[in-house]
């Protein structure tokens, strides 16, 4: 077997959050496994960018709300590129919508796709690790408005909070099948505004951070690098949100 590390990166077609992780890792010289659901065309040109870095990427589709088909991704990894030392859960779904017209096809949809699939890929990428004596790091990703959240997202941050917890529950059952697996999770801030974000809106997310200033994608992808390499952190659930959650704002203190 090579001695190349290899990740999957779920959800890093797109231009958002997986995305920049997996350009990371490949520029750490990971081999990478661009998975997507249906962003095929844009999950191809991130292939195509990965391997300019000189390093091997291969593209997946898969349902990850399907045992069989997340099955398929691992086996798919395994088959090209023979082993799984890094998994990154960056897929998800957040849809806004006021608590009045949220309906249980509503919450389902978002905790099939966030906490089902992120459950899902951990479990079986943590199984194949189990058999490896490396065994390997995986990341979940949260969010940091669980610990306050905000108005519209009732069925999404439900499906975000469980993340949490089962983070620390794959660290302990992961962790003791084989000591060399950890599992941390990410709880991103404001790193990715809507682009349709009003200037006033965007103004005020901004303030309510301890820096002042919108953070990117690109510093989730840094957190996810020092997770990775730091072997002595496992079960931690790191925020990345410019101090989002321990700083309501200024127009909130004085109030």
């Amino acid at each position: 077997m090579s001695d190349r590390k290899v990740a999957i990166v779920t959800g890093s077609g797109r231009r958002r959050i997986g995305n920049a992780v997996a350009l990371a890792l490949a520029a750490k010289g990971y081999a990478l496994v661009v998975h997507f659901h249906k962003s095929a065309n844009e999950a191809n040109e991130t292939v195509k960018q990965i391997r300019l870095l000189g390093t091997e990427a291969v593209s997946v589709q898969a349902d990850l709300t399907m045992e069989a088909e997340v099955d398929r991704l691992i086996q798919q990894t395994v088959d090209q590129l023979g082993r799984i030392d890094v998994l990154v859960n960056a897929a998800a779904v957040w849809i806004p919508k006021p608590l009045e017209q949220v309906s249980t096809i509503d919450v389902l949809h978002h905790f099939n796709v966030n906490a089902l699939g992120t459950f899902l890929c951990s479990q079986r990428v943590g199984l194949k690790m189990v058999t490896q004596t490396g065994g390997g790091s995986i990341i979940t990703i949260g969010d940091w408005a669980t610990e306050r959240p905000y108005l519209n997202y009732s069925a999404y941050l439900p499906s975000k909070g469980a993340i949490t917890a089962m983070t620390r529950s794959l660290a302990v059952e992961l962790g003791s099948r084989n000591r060399n697996i950890r599992v941390n999770c990410i709880l991103p801030g404001p790193v990715m505004l809507p682009a349709d974000m009003s200037p006033t809106e965007r103004a005020s997310v901004i303030n309510s951070t301890l820096v002042k200033r919108e953070g990117s994608p690109d510093h989730i992808a840094h957190a996810v690098l020092f997770l990775v390499e730091n072997d002595f952190v496992t079960g931690v659930c790191l925020p990345v949100d410019g101090g989002r959650t321990i700083y309501a704002g200024d127009d909130v203190c004085r109030g």
